[in-house]
C-alpha cells in the first residue's frame, strides 16, 4: 500500500490506477470567503488530477470570523453563491468532495454548523447539522469557546450516505468525543467514519490523534480527518494534522501543519475482513446495554470456510446467504418444496422466548425480506413461515429457527399437509441435498443481499 505520509501543496505524480482514492486538506481558513475558496478550488483540482475519487475539506471551510455579528452576516443559504460555486467545481472535475463545515442561515439569530457532502455531478448527496456544540473553558490552555451562542444545535444522526468511495458517515470535530454517535453510525452502516474540524491547538497534542484511533478501532471503520491549521487571528490557532485511520486504529496517512493534502487509498475489502475476524458486532450484549440506532445493521461479510452453531448441529459458511449482526439465513439440506429456507438467531437458544429484545426484532426483520426475495425468485405472491417452538411443536433440532417456503397453488392438495411434512421432516424420504446444491443456491440468493 502505496501512502504520502506529509502535505504537498501541489501534486505532480498520482498513485496510479488505484480504486477508492481520496485526498484530505488541511487548509488556514481567514475572514476572506474569496480567497478560502480559491485555495480549496486549488487542492480539489489538484487532488483530483492525482486520481481522488472524493476530497475532504475542513470544518468553517468557508471561514473564520471571530466577531459574532460579522459571522453572522457573512453566512449564506444552501443555495448561495459558495455552495453553487462548490457543486459546479465538483460537476466539472467529475470528483465526490465533503465540506466539513459551512455556516448555513438557520434563523434570526442563529447558524447551523453544517456537513455538505457533493456528488460528482454537483448535486448535494446529504447535508448533516453538528448535533454536540463546543461550549468549554479552559484557561489553562488559552480555550474560551461557546459555539451555542451562535450555532442552533442539529437534532439527527443523518444515515450515511452512499459515495463513491464506501459508505460514508458524517460528523464535525467535537463529534469526534461522542462514541455513542460513532456506534450509531456504524449501526446505520458506515464504512467511513468522517471528523472535519478546527480542533484547538491547546487540546490538539494530546486528544486529536487518540480519539480519532479510538474510533475506528470501536466501529471497525476508516476514520477520515480534515482540519484547520495555524492562525486565524491573534487569538486563535488550530492544530492540523489532518489524518487517515485505517479500521485497525493504524494511521495510514498524514499532514503536518502546514496547508495542502494528503492522498490515501480506501479498501473496504479490510473493513470487510476486520469484522469478519473479529466480529464485534456478533459479541456486542444488546440484551444488557442498548444499540445507538434502531436502524438495523448491514448485512455482513459470509466466509464460505465458517461454521455456524445450529442446536447439535452445524451450518457451512457456503449455505449462509445473508447474515446480520444477530441472525443468519441460510439453504436447507432438505427441502419439502423448492426454495425451502431457514433463518436462525446467531445465538444458539431453543426457544423464541429465550432470544432478547434485539434479537428478535433482528430475526423477524431478516424473516421478512427473506420471504420477500424467495417470493421473487421463485415467482410466487405466498410463503409458508413455520416456527415449531419446542419439542411438542415438532422441533427437531434445539435452536430457534424459521422455515420460510415460497407456495404455488395446488403445490399440496390440502394446504395443512406442509406441517405434517415439517412434522416429519426426519423420517421423509426426501432425499439430502448435496453440499454443492445447497452452495449454488445460497450464490444466488445472496446477489440479492
Amino acid at each position: 500500500m502505496r501512502v504520502i505520509k506529509r502535505c504537498y501543496s501541489v501534486y505532480k505524480n498520482t498513485f496510479g490506477d488505484m480504486d477508492n482514492l481520496i485526498a484530505v486538506c488541511q487548509v488556514s481558513s481567514t475572514n476572506d470567503k474569496a480567497k478560502n475558496f480559491q485555495a480549496c478550488k486549488t487542492l480539489i483540482t489538484n487532488a483530483q488530477k492525482c486520481g481522488a475519487k472524493m476530497v475532504f475539506l475542513p470544518e468553517s471551510v468557508d471561514y473564520i470570523e471571530e466577531d459574532r455579528q460579522k459571522s453572522f452576516d457573512m453566512a449564506e443559504s444552501l443555495d448561495g453563491p459558495l455552495i453553487s460555486d462548490y457543486r459546479a467545481l465538483a460537476k466539472s472535475l467529475g470528483v465526490w468532495v465533503s465540506l466539513g463545515g459551512f455556516h448555513e442561515k438557520f434563523s434570526d439569530t442563529k447558524l447551523y454548523n453544517t456537513h455538505v457532502v457533493i456528488d460528482d455531478r454537483g448535486e448535494i448527496a446529504s447535508k448533516y447539522h453538528k448535533i454536540h456544540l463546543y461550549d468549554v473553558e479552559l484557561p489553562s490552555r488559552n480555550i474560551n469557546a461557546k459555539e451555542s451562542s451562535l450555532i442552533e444545535a442539529g437534532s439527527e444522526i443523518v444515515t450515511p450516505v452512499h459515495t463513491a468511495i464506501g459508505n460514508v458517515g458524517l460528523a464535525i470535530c467535537y463529534d469526534m468525543r461522542f462514541p455513542q454517535m460513532a456506534m450509531a453510525l456504524a449501526e446505520k452502516g458506515a464504512d467511513i467514519l468522517t471528523y472535519p474540524s478546527a480542533f484547538f491547538f491547546g487540546t490538539g497534542a494530546i486528544h486529536w490523534e487518540v480519539l480519532l484511533r479510538s474510533r475506528a478501532i470501536e466501529t471497525q471503520c476508516y476514520v477520515i480527518a480534515s482540519a484547520q491549521t495555524g492562525s486565524h487571528s491573534s487569538s486563535r490557532k488550530s492544530w492540523g494534522h489532518s489524518l487517515v485511520v485505517d479500521p485497525l486504529g493504524t494511521v495510514i496517512a498524514q499532514c503536518s501543519d502546514e496547508p495542502g493534502f494528503v492522498l490515501a487509498p480506501i479498501d473496504l475489502t479490510l473493513v470487510n475482513s476486520i469484522r469478519a475476524t473479529m466480529p464485534l458486532v456478533n459479541h456486542r450484549r444488546y440484551g444488557i446495554y442498548p444499540k445507538m440506532s434502531s436502524t438495523p445493521w448491514p448485512y455482513l461479510p459470509i466466509q464460505d470456510s465458517s461454521e455456524y452453531k445450529f442446536g447439535a448441529s452445524t451450518v457451512k459458511g457456503f449455505q449462509v446467504f445473508c447474515q446480520t449482526p444477530l441472525s443468519m439465513a441460510f439453504t436447507n439440506i432438505k427441502c419439502v418444496l423448492p426454495g425451502h429456507v431457514l433463518v436462525a438467531p446467531l445465538r444458539s437458544m431453543e426457544k423464541l422466548s429465550d432470544l432478547n429484545e434485539d434479537e428478535v426484532k433482528d430475526l423477524f426483520l431478516l424473516v421478512q425480506k427473506v420471504e420477500k426475495t424467495v417470493e421473487t425468485l421463485h415467482n410466487t405472491k405466498s410463503a409458508s413461515i413455520v416456527i415449531q417452538d419446542g419439542e411438542d411443536a415438532g422441533q427437531t433440532i434445539k435452536h430457534v429457527h424459521v422455515h420460510i417456503i415460497p407456495r404455488k397453488q395446488g403445490d399440496y392438495l390440502d394446504n395443512d399437509d406442509i406441517y405434517r411434512e415439517l412434522q416429519n421432516e426426519r423420517k421423509s424420504t426426501i432425499p439430502k441435498r448435496s453440499d454443492d446444491e445447497m452452495a449454488q443456491e445460497a450464490l444466488v440468493l445472496r446477489k440479492h443481499f
